[in-house]
């Protein structure tokens, strides 16, 4: 676990960091491929269980994805969300790090920050729990998605917080939807490495939710890129089953299993 958080570290101002989303073993294993970080995002609430917010996805959820994640990685640095409520205080924040750290045999965990959760952080880490910082637009905490940090004043503020993420102990911190200025400050000024999410190229890595970048999710924001558009693919192949199997060519003898 060491030596890889310290691997996602010394990547900072050298190479571009990779990461993305899975709630499964079959996608983990070709993320793992070529992702640096995977991350087993409070998303799925959204991408897999139809929810309107991350604020319903409970600790049973994150743990039982995050078991079939971890079948698939073998290289990755593996990192889970902490659900909305399961880090009201320290006491609760270090009970529920360790059960997810047990049960998963993940590397880290990651909070989301809402400027005022910096000891729960410095204890985590006390406690020899990696974490992942969050700021920016905060899913769990913010009720209305927008740009952050489009002014310097307001690009300095989120610098005074990503600082202070950073001086608890996390090993490096997720900029989701901040403006260019903002996320190019605090990446230049942090020592620890910028995951970016709608957030530009000047941070030390990007993240999307795979789901998204696949065309399967139905969420395209200005930010996600479509690298392909699986559900037509899907679409395909289902329609062609269903036209096979109600015109009695499928299954052949070919797929018969006693011959």
């Amino acid at each position: 676990m060491i030596k890889k958080i310290q691997n996602i570290i010394d990547k900072k101002n050298k190479s571009k960091i990779v990461c993305l989303t899975a709630y499964s073993k079959n996608i983990a294993k070709i993320l793992d491929k070529y992702c640096d970080i995977v991350l087993v995002g409070d998303s799925m609430a959204n991408v897999l269980y139809g929810l309107k917010d991350t604020h319903k996805i409970s600790m049973k959820n994150i743990i039982q994805h995050s078991k079939s994640v971890k079948m698939g990685i073998i290289k990755s640095l593996l990192v889970v969300d902490m659900p909305k409520g399961t880090y009201p205080n320290i006491e609760t924040a270090k009970k529920n790090a360790k059960q997810i750290i047990k049960i998963t045999k993940c590397d880290a965990v990651k909070i989301e920050s809402n400027n005022k959760n910096f000891n729960i952080i410095t204890e985590l880490v006390k406690s020899n729990i990696p974490v992942m910082g969050h700021i920016g637009y905060t899913p769990q905490f913010k009720k209305k998605f927008k740009i952050e940090g489009n002014t310097v004043k307001k690009a300095k503020k989120l610098l005074k917080e990503a600082l202070q993420i950073e001086k608890a102990g996390a090993f490096c911190i997720v900029l989701e939807c901040l403006a260019p200025i903002a996320s190019q400050l605090i990446s230049k000024k942090l020592k620890i490495p910028t995951i970016g999410i709608g957030s530009s190229n000047y941070c030390d890595g990007q993240i999307l939710v795979t789901d998204d970048m696949l065309g399967l999710s139905g969420f395209y924001p200005k930010f996600v890129k479509k690298y392909a558009s699986l559900n037509r693919i899907i679409e395909k192949a289902v329609k062609k089953y269903t036209s096979e199997v109600k015109l009695v060519k499928f299954p052949t003898r070919k797929y018969f299993l006693n011959e």
